[in-house]
Order: structure tokens, then C-alpha cells, then sequence
């Protein structure tokens, strides 16, 4: 973008299976990545990066967060470059043991290849990057352990899934029956108290209209918060789309069967109220998604739509 706040950054926007990935410029200790996707397109993200870096070396990799779609990419980057990851300290210790439980990749049914942080980082520390200097902020909500980066003399932030033009991503805690709505407000409220100019969001295309974004995003979180039950449907639509993203297509009687066996689905509609068979109320959901389009099926087979 040919604007001051982003000279020396290249932002990959990607599709929404995996994260947008920042790449800070510096020449003396090697370019700083934010976030690496999926890992079903490493492949794609490590020739990104080539591109974009030439002849110059990476230098460090962080993460906002260890949700799949943010971090999928770190093993590959690690063979490719020699290079591990900084990662929320908060998650530090289940990453260095690969508990996926308290990774959420076996209650969400997702992907992601192992690999080994390096380091973890804490809301305080600043990263240093060229003639940038980021603050590491605490961002819980839709993730309890995520953070995002602010860059105060260009007024960029880095809000991962905290932020979207359009909203802010699922907020996981809510479905586990942790209230955290609460959460997403605080850090709303805390944004619109930072001087941001920019916002390279977790998804989508960086924006500046923060104060419209902040509209928005409160507008959904009063939804939300009147409706509980409707964040958890929506959830489960995200969680089952997501999948479907990753594996591209499946039969309907396999994807009932991974609806029946991942362990946040089964939690939600138990606290919904199970009034059907958990395979009959998964059923529901993927003939929704099949109607709007986001899906779709020729009675047999379910597949990626968009």
C-alpha cells in the first residue's frame, strides 16, 4: 500500500481459511512475520515470503495467537528458513508439549502440524523491527491468550481476529460457557482509546475507517450479547465451513460423523438443549449452509462452495 504507515511492510491478505501475514522489513536483524496461515497453504506462504523478501533473511516469527488458521504455517517456515516462533506466552507451555487439547485442535476438529516455539511474548514486551517499535497488548475474547501489536508512531495496529472491518471472529470462551463477551468489549474500548490510523486486520483488507469498525463490531456485540444462542449457531456454521475449507469435500456421511466426534460441537448442543440426535441437529446446519451457498451437495457429497 502506498501510504507512510505501511513503507517497509508487505501485507499478505488471504483467503479466510488462513490469516493475513505481515512482514516487517529489517535489514540489520532479519524481517518480523505476524502469523503464518494454514498449514494447508504453507506451501503458498513460503513462496509469499520468497518473493518478498529476495535476497534478505527472515528473522523472527510471531504469532497473535495459536488458532490454525494463524499458525499453521510455522512448521513449514521452520524448515524453510531455520527460523521458530515467538508465541503468546500464555500458550507457551501447551505449545512446547503439543497438548492439542489445550491448543483447541482437537475440540474444533482442526488442522495443524506441529512445531516448536522458540519464545513467548507477553502484553508489555515491544518488539523491535527496522524503525519499528510494536507493543504487544492483550486481546482476550475470541481468544483468552491472544494479543494484538500497535505501532504507535505510525498508528498501525495489528488486531488479529480482535478487529475486522466488518466484526471481530467467534468468540470461542462463549461456547465452553466462560462468559467473555465481556471480554470483546473491553478490547473494543481499548482500540478506540489507542490513536490507530490503520488496522491490518486477521481477515480481510487493512482498513482506517477505526471508528466506523468499532461501530460495527459493537453493533454485533450487542446482537450477541441479546442472543446468545445465536452466536453458538453461527459458531457452528464457522466451525463446520471451516473444515469443509480444509479437507474441500467429503461425504455427508463422514462429515456427520466428524460433526458428531469434535468435541465443541457436542458441547454446544448439549447446552442448546438436545432435543435431537447430535448427527440430526449437525444435519441442520449443513443444509443451511448448503442453501446460503456457502456449501454445497448433491445428497452424497459436501463441498467447499466458496
Amino acid at each position: 500500500m502506498n501510504v507512510p504507515a505501511f513503507q517497509g511492510l508487505a501485507v499478505f491478505e488471504r483467503g479466510w481459511l488462513s490469516s493475513n501475514n505481515l512482514l516487517v522489513h529489517d535489514d540489520d536483524a532479519g524481517a518480523l512475520l505476524v502469523d503464518t496461515g494454514h498449514c494447508v497453504h504453507a506451501a503458498q506462504t513460503i513462496e509469499l515470503l520468497r518473493r518478498a523478501l529476495g535476497d534478505r533473511p527472515l528473522g523472527r516469527v510471531v504469532n497473535t495467537h495459536l488458532h490454525s488458521d494463524h499458525c499453521g504455517g510455522n512448521a513449514a517456515i521452520e524448515r524453510a528458513f531455520g527460523v521458530s516462533a515467538h508465541v503468546p506466552r500464555a500458550s507457551w507451555e501447551a505449545a512446547s508439549r503439543w497438548d492439542e487439547n489445550a491448543l483447541s485442535y482437537r475440540a474444533t476438529g482442526q488442522l495443524c502440524e506441529r512445531f516448536s516455539p522458540c519464545a513467548g511474548i507477553a502484553p508489555g514486551d515491544m518488539l523491535q523491527a527496522g524503525t519499528r517499535r510494536f507493543e504487544v497488548i492483550a486481546a482476550p475474547g475470541h481468544d483468552p491468550e491472544s494479543v494484538m501489536l500497535f505501532d504507535a508512531q505510525h498508528g498501525l495496529l495489528v488486531s488479529a481476529d480482535a478487529l475486522w472491518e466488518n466484526g471481530f471472529g467467534v468468540v470461542f470462551p462463549e461456547l465452553e460457557g466462560e462468559p467473555a463477551f465481556d471480554d470483546v468489549a473491553a478490547v473494543l474500548d481499548l482500540i478506540e482509546r489507542l490513536p490507530v490510523q490503520w488496522v491490518v486486520p486477521g481477515h480481510g483488507a487493512p482498513f482506517s475507517d477505526v471508528a466506523g469498525a468499532l461501530q460495527r463490531a459493537r453493533a454485533r456485540l450487542a446482537a450477541l450479547r441479546a442472543d446468545p444462542a445465536r452466536h453458538a449457531r453461527h459458531a457452528v456454521k464457522v466451525l463446520i465451513k471451516y473444515h469443509l475449507m480444509e479437507v474441500r469435500e467429503q461425504a455427508l456421511a463422514e462429515l456427520l460423523d466428524w460433526c458428531a466426534g469434535t468435541p465443541l460441537l457436542l458441547g454446544v448442543h448439549e447446552r442448546q438443549g438436545p432435543r435431537e440426535a447430535p448427527r440430526d441437529w449437525s444435519r441442520r446446519f449443513v443444509d443451511e449452509l448448503v442453501q446460503g451457498g456457502a456449501l454445497a451437495s448433491d445428497g452424497r457429497i459436501v463441498r467447499d462452495a466458496a
